[in-house]
């Protein structure tokens, strides 16, 4: 990301931080408030990251349980470049940090074989919840936008194969603030992004580090609990913890 850019989210950090704030003491007030824009986070919350992780145990020599740290990997080195103030597409860290893990195990492991292991990312199915839920949302005239780490174009793929495209009506990905998420310029961004003040917008996520980064920017947060994900504990409580779409669509539906 530019210069420019990062100088122009510096100067407003300091505002947000204050809204964020006033929000926080005012939120005994309006906590149930209907939120303007509902943000959905995509990969795992949306769509069933299964594909994925058997295409990925099978390039890691068959071991399936390497799986889950070369995702932590892959969130470590994407914030890696955040706090170094580089940017590259979250596929290509993908692709990079799989060949570090199978390395590190003895496993050899080309960068068009991790390629093709990470090829399934573009047409996850949507978890059985997703598209009734939305639709019901769509219905509540709820404002539908998501925000991932995914790039661009991997979303809009993604999307599209999950046949999820038409009932969003933006889709957001950090590629357009060159910062991935949690940082709280990536929430603060893509509430502006939305003509909205980040205390109007909530966040949908299954991943706690994505909650906590929400709440920290001053957005309002709903913890999905896939299976095993898990809030994190140190970061603020979620507005709404839900085990799936259907019951957030029940509680957003009744707000006022």
């Amino acid at each position: 990301m530019d210069a420019t850019r990062r100088h122009f989210l510096g100067t407003v950090a300091t505002a947000a931080t204050t809204a964020a704030t006033t929000a926080q003491v005012k939120k005994g007030d309006s906590a149930m408030a209907r939120p303007k824009f509902v943000f959905f986070d995509v990969n795992e919350t949306l769509l069933d990251l299964k594909p994925l992780k058997e295409s990925v145990g099978k390039a890691l020599g068959d071991r399936p349980e390497l799986v889950p740290l070369w995702f932590t990997t892959l969130l470590q080195y994407s914030l890696v470049t955040t706090v170094a103030d580089r940017y590259s597409d979250f596929g290509d860290i993908g692709v990079a940090c799989l060949r570090m893990v199978a390395q590190n195990q003895g496993i050899g492991l080309s960068e068009d074989a991790a390629k093709k292991a990470l090829a399934p990312l573009r047409s996850l199915p949507p978890h059985p919840d997703v598209a009734p839920a939305l639709a019901r949302l769509l219905d509540a005239k709820y404002r539908l936008v998501t925000l991932t780490n995914s790039s661009d174009a991997a979303v809009a793929d993604q999307l599209k194969s999950a046949k999820l495209d038409k009932l969003f009506e933006t889709a957001l990905s950090v590629e357009g603030v060159g910062l991935y998420k949690p940082h709280a310029h990536v929430y603060r961004w893509a509430a502006r992004r939305m003509v909205a003040d980040v205390s109007e917008c909530l966040l949908v996520a299954a991943h706690g580090w994505d909650v906590a980064g929400a709440a920290w920017a001053g957005m309002r947060a709903a913890f999905v609990s896939r299976p095993g994900q898990q809030p994190f504990p140190l970061g603020p409580m979620p507005e709404l913890t839900i085990p799936t779409l259907t019951e957030l669509a029940d509680k957003l539906v009744a707000f006022e």
